[in-house]
């Protein structure tokens, strides 16, 4: 049995930037987690990100030490929020904090004031499928996914979760 662990979402940190970029093991792994092709890992990445005011990144901090990143993106003209760019140190996968992660931002989105949130993910990433599952997520409908995959660099597999009535869960 896997011992439990006390976590708490924060504010992402600059001091964060560099471990969650060791958590990316390989170009693939950069591509998948956050489409950079053969772009160099490089900590100003983060800076770029969240220049954005509609980005919102957090850190997963597990008994105190960093073990996950996911970001919370806004999009008031369709009143929904997307979760994006969510990966858990290597070391700690498999033991509910991609789930635990994942809930986490959505409790931030429904602060936000969003009822609908969605993510996207590659659909060969089985785990992540898994995780998001667990965590409550949907796949979209055939029709809406080919809508949002219109554009796109790459077909995703579309997840939504929905707010319950009476607010978050």
């Amino acid at each position: 049995m896997v011992p439990a662990v006390k976590t708490a979402l924060v504010p992402f940190e600059e001091a964060h930037a560099a471990a969650v970029l060791g958590w990316i093991r390989s170009p693939a792994e950069a591509d998948a987690w956050a489409s950079l092709g053969d772009r160099p890992l490089d900590v100003s990445l983060f800076a770029e990100w969240h220049r954005d005011p509609s980005v919102h990144p957090f850190t997963l901090l597990a008994d105190g030490e960093a073990a996950g990143y996911g970001e919370v993106w806004e999009d008031r003209d369709e009143d929904e929020a997307e979760l994006a760019r969510i990966v858990v140190a290597p070391g700690l996968r498999g033991r509910g904090l991609g789930r635990r992660l994942t809930g986490l931002l959505a409790v931030e989105a429904w602060a936000l004031g969003f009822g609908e949130i969605w993510l996207r993910v590659m659909p060969a990433n089985a785990p992540a499928l898994a995780c998001y599952g667990s965590a409550g997520f949907v796949r979209a409908a055939r029709d809406e996914e080919a809508r949002f995959n219109a554009g796109q660099p790459r077909s995703y597999r579309w997840l939504r979760l929905e707010s319950p009535a009476g607010g978050p869960a």
